[in-house]
């Protein structure tokens, strides 16, 4: 019986991190450090820089994602935490024109990025992962979680545009659709004050 695991990513988990983040897609060159930076900063910085800008954001903490390990194995990632830290986020015009949450309010988290590992896709990780990261969310003090996933009921979409995440697994986790941004994209919310823990 396959055992999924999740634990936080911290300085200790650096090597499973990077593993989680390679092995198909573009985690091994993003480092997801997208989230973080402007166009312009993303555009100016190389490879090892990104690594060695995660590996500063994990070293600093608190951790910036979550690690799913599939029977001991790093398969996967998320990055989960407040949105304020998430700095693109404010800086894009849709996402900041849909929320109803102010853009300097540190208990609103964001998810931002999924990575699984080609070889334990279908094996429903990016669910895993998310339940994860609404524990996670909660148990450090988050009241809201945002994200933006990509609506796949209509149209086509690249398998590398999907690090966003899905609209039907956000929806399966209690999340609510609040409005329709660009390139397929959905600003999505879940309330987490009072909220009982996924089982």
């Amino acid at each position: 019986m396959t055992t999924i695991t999740t634990e936080r990513a911290t300085i200790g988990r650096w090597d499973d991190v990077q593993h989680s983040l390679s092995g198909g897609g573009d985690g091994r060159s993003c480092q997801c450090i997208w989230p973080v930076v402007s166009n312009k900063d993303w555009q100016a910085t190389t490879f090892e820089q990104r690594r060695e800008m995660l590996h500063d954001e994990i070293e600093a903490g608190p951790p910036p994602g979550l690690v799913a390990y599939i029977d001991g194995e790093a398969a996967g990632w998320i990055r989960v935490g407040p949105r304020t830290v998430q700095t693109r986020i404010l800086r894009t015009r849709a996402i900041a024109a849909a929320t109803a949450e102010a853009l300097d309010d540190d208990s609103v988290w964001a998810v931002t990025c999924f990575v699984v590992r080609r070889e334990y896709r279908g094996r429903g990780l990016t669910a895993q992962l998310l339940r994860a990261g609404i524990d996670h969310a909660r148990d450090s003090g988050a009241r809201l979680i945002e994200a933006y996933p990509v609506d796949t009921s209509e149209g086509e979409h690249h398998s590398n545009d999907l690090f966003h995440g899905t609209l039907s697994v956000f929806l399966d986790q209690g999340f609510q659709q609040t409005a329709t941004l660009t390139g397929g994209r959905v600003l999505v919310v879940r309330e987490l004050h009072d909220d009982a823990a996924i089982a």
